[in-house]
């Protein structure tokens, strides 16, 4: 075993990295409670230990999703699923009791029809080419990727740009709504879940014993502060920020309505009328408030500064500013496709596939199949296009 000597010159860096991110999350805080109150601080704090389980766990549902089909991998699936089913068997009792329990809790249920099943697949597509899903390019982002950066702005970009269309889309057909929180009660709901969520974790292990012999053996974790962590480890923590989110905001944790949210008001400082667009009329006032007083976009910036701490801490925040062409443009490809894709969807892997699920909804099913498909697809492109 060897050990790693780092000098006081090199940690020094990471220091002052992880005073900003720890004081900016503190100033987003305390800004967000004195707009909006204590629940809007702690939507910030909860955002800040996404940050830190997803940067330590390197928990990306879209490397995942591409490790299935290109190594015969299924641990990154099989943490996904714990932590669909941690979060479910909290959120579905509190869907369905909160309201006489005194706390009243929501479930993201869409119906789903021709433009989210577009949009689900563009968005399947756009996560590989720009290299992460919507919490994935938050977090490495925040720790320091600056290609994920350019991710980031494409994304918010094809967000706001999908709203100046939503009216039309919404015309097409989609199926009703559909809860099975609501039809079944939640303990026969968990236990359909439950049982496909297990029906599909058991062929990824035949999968994996098949192309490798074994259960391939999973990332250990480190250490609790400076990473890295276990795939479950990251499941567990995540499962907690999504009942937090549940418990404090009272509803699923979501990402992308604030990207679109954030693109509605540079269109609008620069002259672009995007409060005449259908989608924005009936949310003037929040073009005009604070993005603070939004608890979405509180908890991305939570997100971002705990993925900054988290980087600082394992001393791994060093971005690269050198970007290849072909980089850039999948970057941004990819960023527009998934911001797009997105708003026609409900969603992201977090709004509409994690927060459909855990709501007991049908719509989130329906997205996961749709956006594996585009996933594939665009992990063939990867491939052709040399990205390892």
């Amino acid at each position: 075993m060897t050990t790693t000597t780092v000098s006081s010159s090199q940690l020094s860096p990471q220091r002052t990295v992880l005073a900003l991110a720890i004081a900016g999350l503190v100033a987003v805080a305390f800004g967000a409670y004195q707009i909006s109150g204590p629940r809007q601080a702690g939507a910030a704090l909860i955002g800040g230990l996404a940050g830190l389980a997803l940067y330590h766990a390197s928990f990306g549902f879209t490397a995942a999703w591409r490790h299935i089909v290109t190594e015969k991998r299924g641990t990154g699936l099989r943490a996904q699923f714990v932590l669909i089913l941690m979060t479910s068997l909290v959120s579905f009792p509190l869907i369905a009791w909160g309201k006489e329990l005194g706390w009243p809790t929501g479930g993201f249920v869409f119906p789903f029809g021709y433009a989210a099943a577009l949009g689900a697949f563009m968005f399947g597509l756009g996560m590989q080419l720009g290299g992460g899903c919507a919490s994935g390019t938050l977090f490495t982002a925040g720790g320091g990727s600056t290609r994920m950066m350019i991710t980031l702005a494409a994304f918010v970009l094809g967000s706001v740009l999908a709203t100046a269309h939503m009216h039309l889309w919404g015309q097409l057909p989609k199926l009703p709504a559909y809860s099975l929180v609501k039809d079944l009660g939640p303990l026969p709901a968990f236990a359909a879940t439950a049982a496909v969520l297990g029906a599909i974790a058991l062929a990824t292990l035949k999968i994996e014993k098949k192309a490798h012999g074994r259960v391939l053996e999973a990332r250990k974790t480190g250490s609790v502060l400076a990473g890295p962590w276990s795939p479950m480890l990251g499941a567990i923590i995540l499962a907690a920020v999504c009942i937090l989110t549940f418990v404090v905001v009272g509803r699923p944790w979501g990402i992308t309505s604030g990207f679109a949210l954030w693109g509605a008001k540079v269109f609008h400082a620069i002259g672009i009328p995007v409060e005449t667009w259908p989608y924005w009329k009936w949310q003037t006032k929040a073009l005009e408030a604070s993005v603070l007083r939004d608890t979405t976009s509180v908890m991305n910036f939570g997100i971002v500064l705990g993925a900054l701490g988290a980087a600082a801490l394992a001393g791994k925040f060093a971005p690269i500013w050198k970007l290849s062409a072909r980089d850039l443009l999948t970057a941004i490809i990819g960023g527009l496709l998934m911001g797009y894709g997105a708003r026609l969807a409900y969603g992201c892997n977090i709004g509409a596939y994690l927060g459909g699920l855990v709501s007991g909804s049908m719509h989130g099913w329906a997205w996961l199949v749709f956006a594996f498909v585009g996933s594939l697809l665009g992990t063939r492109l990867r491939l052709k296009l040399g990205m390892g």
